[in-house]
């Protein structure tokens, strides 16, 4: 993730960088962050309908460390039936390969959210920590008030931030970047969302998902159709900052956003207190972590 040829002297403004960043993507000019090569893997074999689930572990066994992931998952209190999982294409036969292809996309993106230099790392770690969380709500959420597939919801809860990783980087490369904390911040509030979904679109997510890292923010945004996950995560992303008083979108009137209708809450009550929706939210966040 390279940023080389944009300038950004500390007498520009924030809107004049972000200008120069948007053209640099334009041109090719921008080396922006690749999938995973597990992640890819995984769902260019899920995308083959001929895919057999001894297919799929093969390819996967590659990977230690995700195989022991799915295979924790499918029997965590998510996903887990009568029979214990022992082996990973057990594990995969009770998520299903589609699921599982989307569950490996969610666990190999972390290894995204590193950092050479401890001040970046940091930063990363700080947003990967949250987006499991959003992606943890916004999963609970889709079972309990959409038709929308749950594994689909997490990964969108990990992606709505996904634009700040070539800024961070970029960072790195023109530490002048550390001296103004304000301005950096300033750089990925107003240059996230954008980055974001040409990142998505690059790694051709599917246009839903694309959406979402400039959708979830608008908190006006209204469409014909049932909710999707911009939805989702909109709603997310405001439960979980209405836990930092300091956040500019913690006092946000929840009446006036559309998302919570498109989901049939209720925003005067309390849905997010119930215990089994609480518990499903920590089980959700918990299953990408390590």
């Amino acid at each position: 993730m390279q940023l080389n040829n944009v300038e950004t002297s500390m007498t520009k403004s924030p809107e004049e960088i972000i200008r120069a960043i948007k053209a640099a993507i334009e041109n090719d000019e921008i080396v922006l962050p690749t999938l995973p090569e597990m992640a890819m893997k995984a769902r260019e074999a899920a995308q083959n309908p001929d895919i057999s689930i001894l297919a799929l572990s093969k390819v996967l066994e590659n990977d230690m460390t995700i195989s022991a992931r799915i295979i924790k998952i499918a029997n965590s209190p998510l996903y887990r039936s009568a029979k214990e999982n022992k082996d990973l294409k057990a594990a995969i036969g009770r998520l299903g390969i589609a699921t599982t292809a989307s569950l490996v996309s969610s666990l190999a993106m972390e290894q995204m959210f590193q950092a050479t230099t401890d001040y970046v790392d940091k930063r990363l770690r700080t947003i990967w920590n949250k987006s499991t969380e959003v992606s943890g709500i916004a999963y609970a959420l889709c079972r309990r008030c959409t038709k929308l597939k749950p594994d689909q919801a997490t990964l969108a809860g990990l992606i709505h931030e996904i634009g700040a990783l070539p800024i961070l980087t970029y960072a790195e490369d023109h530490t002048e970047l550390f001296e103004n904390e304000l301005l950096l911040e300033r750089l990925i509030e107003k240059a996230h969302p954008h980055l974001g979904s040409h990142i998505l679109k690059q790694w051709d997510f599917p246009a839903e998902l694309q959406q979402v890292p400039k959708g979830h923010l608008n908190l006006k945004r209204a469409h014909d159709g049932p909710a999707d996950f911009a939805d989702l995560v909109t709603v997310a992303n405001l439960q979980y900052v209405r836990e930092e008083p300091k956040h500019p979108l913690a006092n946000v009137d929840w009446a006036e956003v559309p998302a919570f209708s498109k989901l049939g809450i209720d925003p005067s009550e309390e849905l997010f207190e119930e215990e089994d929706l609480s518990a499903e939210m920590e089980a959700a966040t918990a299953m990408l972590r390590a």
